[in-house]
């Protein structure tokens, strides 16, 4: 496995996404989807996996060199993202369904001399406009490639050179919906020049013409034309639909990442109302188990972006069985900045706190005790996911597609994502080293012994009984209870 898709498998969020895995070249070799991110991608990794997987799953993990993905809101939008992406870059390693049963989209065929707008299930290489497709099973490009043609007079005929037999049964044109450009009733450039103002309309660029809509779909109902304002109405919701659904569009490159990161570094210090973006953000969360093996974890993000290097975990003193999330931030926050403090260090210019009110009073007053009264802090608060301040100002609402939102979730998340899993490695040593205080013939002695020995229970547990058996003081017998008891361990039971 390369050591980019290590680093990348501890950065995935339990989210509905799309993913996709790129080889040495940097080719899109597979397109997948998954209702928990880290779940689903995380699998093809797996011991197991590697032991008893589909020879095709074995050979994609040999050939992976990295992987992306892109967040969405649902299973449908991440079902949508995944059917865009496979027909666009045509992955080697995607089995295509098998009946076909791929959403439709609206192609403008802007290669030919007369173009016009139709659908398509997939995508090719000749030079044709391509929008969705969208999961709508026609439902919505059909009524939109019949509007936006007539609206702008667009041809829906094959034909483009029609003889006079042929142009006689052209019912297009004499219901007045085609310009007949084939006849030259408008010329080629003309004609060309509508072709693109109605893909303009699916590009979200003409949005008079979707307002002209909407008047017409009015006018009809005030009129009491009931069904053709349905029709219209019909359409101005797919346009709408068609452009929501365009927002998920591509996976972002790291450019399009910076670049909103950035717009959401600029949200939110607007809303927070600080004199500049936030160029250094830390993050804290807690982690424990009824109060025991507690940590806070401090994730730090540079213009938006996690920097790994700068991650730290603290692990809580004081709190044995006594869970004290508030405690616990305050002891964080003491140990981070007035470590700072001391040696001079850089402090950041916003700290997040995963926690209402509570845990953010607990934090200010531990700033306050260190003498450090003006450094912005905001609880983000989980049931609404809205940023609670201490100043006697309600909440934050930020808007749930909001760049700003998703900067300070993605770090939330982070945050609790190292803190899970730093409390995970903690409780697990704990638990395996108390096993040897189960076994009989195993004091205290021989049991630090044993681990300064081989460094953890786990290595021990891969030991032979002769290596174990050299150990002084162990012997066969000891060594061969030893080995009974951590049967479990490397089957990941302990």
């Amino acid at each position: 496995m390369s050591p980019a898709i290590l680093e990348k498998l501890r950065e995935l969020p339990r989210r509905p996404g799309c993913y996709v895995m790129r080889n040495r070249k940097g080719e899109i070799i597979y397109v997948g989807k998954a209702k928990i991110l880290a779940n689903r991608v995380r699998s093809y990794f797996r011991h197991s996996t590697q032991l008893r997987g589909h020879p095709k799953v074995r050979q994609l993990v040999r050939e992976a060199e990295s992987i992306e993905w892109t967040v969405v809101r649902n299973e449908e939008e991440a079902l949508l993202l995944e059917n865009r992406l496979i027909n666009e870059h045509q992955p080697k390693f995607n089995i295509l369904l098998r009946d076909d049963k791929r959403y439709l989209g609206i192609r403008g065929t802007a290669a030919e001399r007369l173009p016009r707008l139709t659908h398509f299930r997939l995508r090719r290489d000749d030079g044709s406009h391509y929008f969705g497709p969208f999961p709508t099973n026609g439902s919505d490009v059909y009524p939109v490639v019949d509007w936006l043609s007539r609206r702008f007079g667009l041809r829906r005929c094959k034909v483009t050179n029609p003889d006079a037999e042929t142009y006689k049964h052209c019912n297009y044109d004499l219901i007045s919906t085609c310009t007949a450009p084939c006849v030259g009733r408008i010329s080629d450039a003309d004609y060309r020049a509508r072709f693109e103002e109605a893909c303009d309309c699916l590009r979200g660029k003409r949005i008079d013409v979707i307002e002209e809509l909407k008047a017409k779909m009015l006018e009809a109902s005030q009129a009491q034309e009931y069904e053709r304002a349905g029709r219209l109405k019909e359409v101005w919701l797919a346009l709408k639909e068609m452009a929501r659904l365009r927002q998920i569009g591509h996976l972002s490159t790291e450019d399009e990442k910076r670049k909103n990161a950035l717009d959401g570094l600029e949200a939110l210090a607007a809303a927070l109302k600080l004199k500049a973006p936030p160029h250094v953000i830390e993050c804290f969360d807690i982690s424990n188990t009824l109060g025991k093996f507690s940590v806070a974890s401090m994730v730090t993000a540079v213009d938006g972006i996690p920097d790994h290097r700068r991650y730290r975990i603290f692990n809580m003193e004081g709190f044995d069985g006594q869970a004290n999330d508030p405690a616990s931030i305050a002891q964080a926050v003491t140990r981070r900045y007035g470590r700072l403090r001391d040696e001079g260090g850089e402090f950041p210019d916003l700290v997040i706190l995963d926690g209402g009110i509570t845990q953010l009073r607990a934090a200010r007053g531990a700033l306050a005790a260190l003498g450090i009264a003006d450094l912005p802090t905001v609880g983000l608060a989980e049931r609404l996911e809205e940023l609670v301040l201490d100043n006697g100002e309600p909440p934050i609402l930020l808007e749930r597609d909001s760049q700003a939102l998703n900067v300070v979730r993605a770090l939330r998340d982070e945050a609790h994502r190292f803190a899970i899993t730093r409390h995970r490695r903690l409780r697990n040593k704990t638990v395996r080293e108390s096993i040897l205080d189960e076994i009989t013939g195993i004091g205290h002695a021989k049991k630090m012994l044993l681990l300064r020995t081989f460094g953890s229970v786990r290595e021990l547990s891969r030991q032979s009984e002769e290596t174990i058996a050299s150990v002084p003081g162990i012997g066969p017998a000891l060594a061969k209870e030893i080995l009974r008891a951590l049967a479990n361990i490397n089957s990941g039971h302990a």
